[in-house]
């Protein structure tokens, strides 16, 4: 994963006053909890955050603050419901002994068979939840699709990535070629054209017959 730097100041007011004078200078209250330390309460300034939030990349943090540099990620966030400006950030220190849980996004490689057929490729899990040392959680999932043939799905269960576990079911289906209008035209021709073919092989045959 990307490194993120943060900035950060530690807080030791709290309650729904404090956290509304503090959105209206810009900054985003936060807390900091895990890796058995009690949670700390901090502020991060809003404008900070957008490279972090809006964006489909995910990082792992270095939160810089007065009392020294914690290693995280971003696990929960709150936005405005009418403006989406952020609210709150819960942040997770992580450590490289114990394995994390995160979405990583899905990125399909190569080009379907089924989509060469006439079929619609069509991606129905953008990202997969994962498990493991954060050091080993890629930027992306990479699933190669090029084999994939029309009518046929890729699950969760067909898939295995080295050194983390998938968390969904297995039975969810991450990507499929699905049947469309042009394939079911193309699909009906090739079998009008294969019992045109049988009939006049059948007629061949009953001509050569009657000529016997």
């Amino acid at each position: 994963m990307k490194t993120f730097q943060l900035a950060a100041e530690v807080r030791e007011s709290k309650g729904k006053k404090e956290a509304k004078a503090l959105r209206k200078q810009g900054l985003v209250p936060a807390v900091i909890y895990g890796d058995g330390k009690e949670a700390t309460m901090l502020t991060v300034k809003e404008k900070d955050l957008r490279n972090l939030v809006y964006t489909p990349d995910i990082f792992v943090i270095e939160l810089n603050t007065s009392a020294g540099v914690r290693t995280c990620i971003l696990q929960d966030i709150q936005f405005h419901p009418v403006t989406d400006h952020i609210l709150h950030i819960d942040l997770l220190e992580v450590s490289k002994e114990k394995p994390i849980t995160m979405e990583v996004p899905v990125v399909l490689d190569g080009h379907a068979v089924g989509v060469r057929a006439g079929g619609n490729l069509t991606l129905d899990m953008r990202k997969l939840r994962v498990k493991a040392l954060y050091e080993n959680i890629p930027e992306r999932l990479h699933i190669d699709v090029s084999k994939l043939q029309i009518g046929k799905t890729i699950q969760v269960g067909d898939l295995s990535f080295d050194n983390l576990e998938l968390l969904n079911s297995k039975n969810a289906v991450v990507c499929a070629v699905r049947v469309t209008r042009t394939s079911r035209s193309a699909a009906s021709s090739t079998e009008e054209e294969d019992e045109e073919t049988t009939e006049e092989s059948a007629e061949s045959g009953d001509a050569a017959q009657s000529a016997e």
